[in-house]
């Protein structure tokens, strides 16, 4: 006899989010994809939450509630906290929402993104960075002579993976299933990497530039790069880029890239590499590790769910979309009896562009309401944003954020699939709980 498999609640989503409905709550598709419940599936799904849910008319068919699709696991790492770990080899971890509530995202507290293993033994005073190819003046800097010949600078920048938000995707894409928080935004001491681009005099048949760090191959191969990623040379000469030393005025965590490491804020942080130890400059599009399709590429048109998409109709892409995400409160927090109404605060971001409107929902977003954004600390920093919404009833509610950016992108409820599963951008929301008076 073979034995069936029990299908758990998120692949049972996927397969069929209207017969889950109707399989788990009891409800039904209405015309216009608005799922409603009613009878016996409006009990279920409000005794599985705690309470009565006084939007559910508005919430959307095949929506897994908040409450229920949480989850995190704690793990630590030498000098982290709280941090959840997706894979220890390499070691990727990401830091649960809100645990990410400072303006300034602490050491401790910064995601983790590896490929490779990180140098061991690693000799700050005789580290050097060499910058090659298509120069006029090929130069090596150590890290001494880099704060001593350039401007020293500090900047608040934020640095995302560019699969941020893989676990969205259904079906599941291959990779590390980062939820929300592999994001941070900290402040990043070191020199401008257009200053030491224009000592060594740029050529003008340089169109791209070229990252290698010191980490090595899991394979133990030391011909083999674990990543060696690159950026136009107009972002190259972006201001805001650094070759940076510090973090948060502190030695950078070796497992973010000590002693040295690129930070190009607005692009995915494999752009950023940690361990630098040399920038070339190509004529033409850097063909390093992890640089050919589909590795930080998508589908040049949508596709179907699952498909399977062939390599020359993928392309690679740059910019990060526009996103948000609530810190405060945690998600599934219950509100003190009587309590009628909640400030939210969290942080928003967008690429190489500027957020320009946060708006927070409690009724699956039947209607917003538009937070306030605090100034940027500077270009490539997140934002900020504060904002309070009130509860009419006692019951369970989703809190919904979305942000827009200076293009006029407003950041969706849904993202189209792709098979890395990469730019998920999709509303952050948080479950909470308020009780009868």
């Amino acid at each position: 006899m073979v034995k069936r498999r029990k299908l758990g609640l998120f692949e049972l989503y996927a397969k069929d989010a209207d017969a889950a409905d109707r399989q788990v709550f009891g409800r039904v598709s209405h015309p216009d994809r608005r799922g409603f419940l009613k009878g016996a599936g409006l009990t279920a799904m409000a005794t599985a939450l705690g309470g009565f849910i006084p939007f559910h008319r508005y919430m959307p068919a095949g929506l897994i509630p908040a409450a229920i699709a949480d989850g995190t696991v704690d793990f630590t790492i030498d000098g982290k906290d709280g941090l959840v770990v997706l894979n220890d080899r390499p070691v990727n971890a990401e830091t649960p929402a809100h645990l990410l509530d400072a303006d300034i995202t602490p050491i401790r507290r910064h995601f983790v993104r590896n490929n490779g293993v990180p140098p061991k033994d690693v000799n700050v005073a005789q580290w050097t960075l060499s910058i090659t190819g298509e120069v006029d003046n090929p130069m090596s800097f150590t890290i001494e002579e880099l704060k001593s010949q350039f401007e020293v600078v500090e900047l608040a920048l934020q640095i995302e993976c560019g699969g941020n938000g893989r676990a969205g995707f259904n079906p599941p894409a291959k990779g590390n299933q980062w939820t929300t928080g592999a994001i941070g935004n900290s402040k990043w001491t070191g020199v401008r990497l257009k200053d030491v681009l224009e000592k060594v005099g740029v050529k003008s048949t340089a169109v791209y530039t070229g990252h290698l760090g010191a980490d090595t191959h899991l394979s133990g191969d030391p011909e083999k790069a674990p990543l060696s990623r690159g950026v136009t040379i107009e972002k190259a000469l972006d201001p805001h880029n650094l070759i940076a030393f510090q973090q948060n005025g502190e030695d950078i965590h070796p497992m973010n890239g000590a002693p040295l490491r690129l930070v190009m804020p607005g692009w995915p942080g494999s752009c950023s590499q940690k361990w630098l130890t040399e920038i070339v400059l190509a004529d033409k599009k850097w063909n390093g590790t992890k640089m050919a399709p589909p590795s930080y590429s998508v589908p040049s048109f949508p596709v179907q769910p699952g498909a399977e998409v062939d390599d020359s109709d993928f392309e690679t892409f740059h910019s990060m979309p526009v996103k948000s995400l609530i810190t405060s409160p945690r998600s599934g927090e219950t509100l003190a009896a009587g309590q009628s109404s909640l400030r939210l605060r969290g942080h928003a971001w967008a690429g190489d562009d500027t957020v320009t409107r946060v708006e927070l929902s409690n009724d699956f977003g039947n209607s917003w309401t538009e937070a306030t954004l605090a100034p940027l600390m500077n270009p490539y920093s997140w934002a900020t944003w504060e904002g309070e919404v009130t509860f009419p009833i006692h019951g369970y509610y989703e809190i919904w954020a979305r942000a827009t950016d200076d293009k006029g992108r407003v950041q969706p409820f849904s993202v189209g699939w792709n098979p890395k599963g990469y730019l998920n951008n999709a509303m952050h929301r948080i479950a909470v709980m308020v009780p009868q008076a």
